[in-house]
């Protein structure tokens, strides 16, 4: 099960190998050396996903060459079977979890005989209902990215895989706005505890924003997955390296969700033992006023509050106004009632 305190970041190089093997282990390294969970890929046959005349996304044609096919694009990127076993050996090696999206049924399956136990649904088939048929019920942990679509569409498919024998607790929803990069304005964060309570899954947060604070922001509003794209270098050719973090970037963004993490602390409310130190200072007691002789009615005329607070404390204010004193006080002299 995901964890509620320690949020899984997943390091995504998806296609960012550019169809190289060594490019790919590189990746890995850097993913494993910044403290990410998990590095993840994408894992496709050109054929089964897109068609000859499908058209780039518009993201597409900015990062890459426009008069190339998104099939001729995309065959490039695509890695073998057994690519996908050597780099899986190479996440243990660097002690860094394999992780890996299918976009169609054989991908599905070549994952599950790889013994993943994390999947991730990506997106463009939340809709797919042979897709989630048969993913469902081969893996442990569902990731069901939401980029494109509305609540119906989110509860369609959450329904598909219940259906099949998925357990809610099983399925994180991750939050997400498919566009590369995803402007400020468009990340509309709030709507992750919208969907929260909506679908009644767990929620983490898929980020396509320049930039790793709206991932921590999303942390601190309790999601418990963060996926980020990554890369060696934003310059590169391919369609998603310009969106992605470099390596110092990654690091940074797992550096500071750790700190959140801390912070975050428990729902419970509890001083600190700093904070007690503090409250001895800064708190206030109850002193005399004035000087108070022995017998004396103590009043709002002869006694006051003042710091330290280390004498008795002013919110026993009302039971010691009205009471009498027990010996002579010296003006600021802490009271006391015995």
């Amino acid at each position: 099960m995901i964890s509620k305190t320690k949020t899984l970041i997943i390091a995504e190089a998806g296609v960012n190998h550019n169809g190289d093997i060594l490019l790919a282990k590189k990746l890995i390294e850097e993913a494993a050396k910044a403290g990410a969970n998990y590095v993840k890929f994408q894992t496709f046959i050109t054929e089964e996903v897109i068609s000859k005349d499908a058209p780039k996304a518009d993201y597409q044609k900015v990062s890459t060459d426009s008069d190339e096919s998104q099939f001729d694009m995309v065959k490039k990127l695509e890695l073998s079977e057994a690519a996908h076993y050597e780099l899986q050996a190479h996440c243990e090696k660097y002690n860094i979890g394999f992780l890996s999206t299918p976009f169609d049924l054989p991908s599905i399956d070549l994952l599950h005989r790889m013994k993943l136990k994390l999947i991730k649904i990506p997106s463009g088939e939340i809709n797919n209902v042979p897709y989630l048929r048969h993913m469902a019920g081969k893996f442990d942990q569902y990731l069901l990215s939401t980029g494109m679509s509305d609540i119906a569409e989110i509860k369609f498919a959450i329904k598909i895989l219940t259906k099949k024998g998925v357990d809610r607790w099983q399925i994180t929803t991750l939050h997400c706005n498919t566009e590369y990069p995803t402007s400020f304005e468009d990340v509309n964060l709030r709507a992750m505890k919208t969907i929260e309570k909506m679908v009644r899954t767990d929620m983490g947060y898929s980020d396509h924003t320049i930039g790793w604070e709206v991932a921590v922001a999303a942390v601190a509003m309790g999601a418990t997955v963060i996926e980020k794209h990554f890369t060696l270098d934003k310059n590169m050719a391919g369609p998603d390296h310009k969106a992605s973090l470099e390596p110092n970037e990654l690091k940074t963004l797992v550096d500071k969700i750790r700190l959140i993490e801390i912070a975050l602390g428990s729902s419970d409310k509890f001083v600190s033992d700093a904070a007690k130190r503090n409250a001895l200072v800064a708190k206030k007691s109850i002193v005399a006023k004035t000087d108070i002789s022995k017998h004396e009615k103590f009043t709002a005329k002869n006694v006051t509050v003042m710091r330290p607070g280390t004498g008795i404390s002013a919110m026993r204010w009302d039971e010691v106004i009205g009471s009498f004193a027990q010996r002579d006080f010296k003006k600021g002299e802490m009271i006391s009632l015995s």
